[in-house]
């Protein structure tokens, strides 16, 4: 089998694999239990960003400080792309943002409007592209070295696969739509291996700043539109059960980095 054919079955396989098994964990869940499932993706995204992304786009950087400047400038990306997202709500249907007589706030009636959704959709795009570029890089080095690279990418994206269906479920997405739109964004895997295979050396400089992207938006997903919904309960009883399903999140990004490590 040619390199582009392993290419293009791995980025495939890969993607449709973890997508699968994060399914499994979370399509079967009961609606009553997203909310509280919400904080374990929280974790996830964060173990995602500073235990996965950051340090794999820091050690490949020359100088740490442009991919922390690249980080901070996607935050204020995502900030404005949300803005947009809010500004055309606003004027296409009744805003409960500014409508202080409609009873409830845009993050109690029907999820958030999807806009949690489609900032993770989106950079979950950008992650998954770079990781097509890595296993494409991998292939062209030596076919064996190549498999085990799309076997240990895929695996750290089962955790974090499962936290995004959760947040494109609390978004007000059905479950259907979720996993579509994983499928969906698992796809630029394979535009970015097919893509690496003919332009490799004119792709590395895309590397760097899309795995700094995807970091800036899985924090600011995180930390601006999931987290302040955890303060809505903050009895005491409910903040442990929160910070316990973080920690969680957080625990499961680590020991499946910690597993291939020793097994690499």
């Amino acid at each position: 089998m040619s390199t582009l054919a392993w290419i293009i079955l791995t980025s495939l396989l890969g993607g449709l694999i973890s997508i699968f098994f994060a399914a499994i964990l979370t399509l079967n869940t009961r609606s009553s239990w997203v909310s509280m499932l919400v904080s374990y993706a929280i974790g996830a995204l964060l173990g995602a960003a500073f235990l996965n992304t950051l340090p794999e786009a820091l050690g490949l950087a020359e100088d740490p400080k442009q991919i922390t400047i690249i980080v901070l400038l996607g935050i204020l990306l995502f900030f404005i792309l949300e803005k947009l997202v809010l500004w055309r709500h606003c004027h296409m249907d009744e805003c409960e943002v500014h409508d202080p007589e409609h009873g409830h706030s845009i993050y109690e009636a029907q999820g958030d409007h999807g806009r949690s959704g489609l900032m993770i959709t989106l950079g979950d795009t950008f992650h998954n592209f770079v990781d097509g570029i890595l296993i494409a890089a991998a292939f062209m080095v030596d076919v064996q070295l190549g498999i085990v690279t799309a076997i240990a990418i895929f695996a750290h994206e089962v955790p974090q696969e499962a936290g995004d269906f959760i947040i494109l479920l609390n978004s007000g997405y059905s479950r259907t739509q979720a996993l579509l739109l994983n499928l969906l964004s698992s796809t630029s895997a394979v535009v970015g291996g097919v893509l690496a295979y003919f332009m490799l050396h004119q792709l590395n400089h895309l590397v760097l700043p899309m795995l700094a992207i995807a970091t800036a938006c899985m924090i600011y997903v995180a930390m601006a539109d999931l987290i302040p919904g955890l303060h809505k309960r903050p009895e005491i009883g409910a903040t442990i059960q929160q910070v316990v399903l973080i920690s969680l999140g957080i625990g499961s990004i680590w020991l499946v980095e910690t597993m291939l490590k020793h097994s690499h």
